[in-house]
């Protein structure tokens, strides 16, 4: 990767997590282990007019791990939903959600740093 890719792509990071700190998450779909609890972001404004979607996993902290890119031909939209706090196991349940039917979506990991 390129020292401007690696720029871009930190600077999608920095800010998917201002969005998330600076807004209110709320909980509206409880999940089951391993999937995350589902919800969004009050405040904010998506694709399909509502609040930014959310995933929220059992880590701690509010960082954003991950999204998950959909396109759902049945409704004919497409949409970004963040992973917030997602595990390995929680953002691979959270991606399974979003293959089924006439919706496909796909996975970007954010690469954490560790230690």
């Amino acid at each position: 990767m390129s020292s401007a890719e690696f720029q871009t792509n930190r600077r999608f990071w920095e800010f998917a997590d201002e969005l998330m700190t600076s807004s209110r998450l709320v909980i509206d779909r409880p999940g089951v282990a391993p999937a995350p609890d589902y919800g969004y972001l009050e405040g904010t404004t998506a694709m399909d007019r509502e609040g930014v979607d959310v995933w929220r996993g059992s880590l701690p902290e509010l960082k954003v791990t991950g999204a998950i890119i959909t396109v759902d031909l049945l409704k004919r939209e497409a949409e970004v939903k963040l992973l917030v706090g997602c595990g390995a196991e929680e953002a691979a349940a959270a991606l399974a959600a979003h293959n089924v039917g006439r919706q496909a979506a796909v996975l970007l990991l954010r690469h954490l740093k560790t230690g």
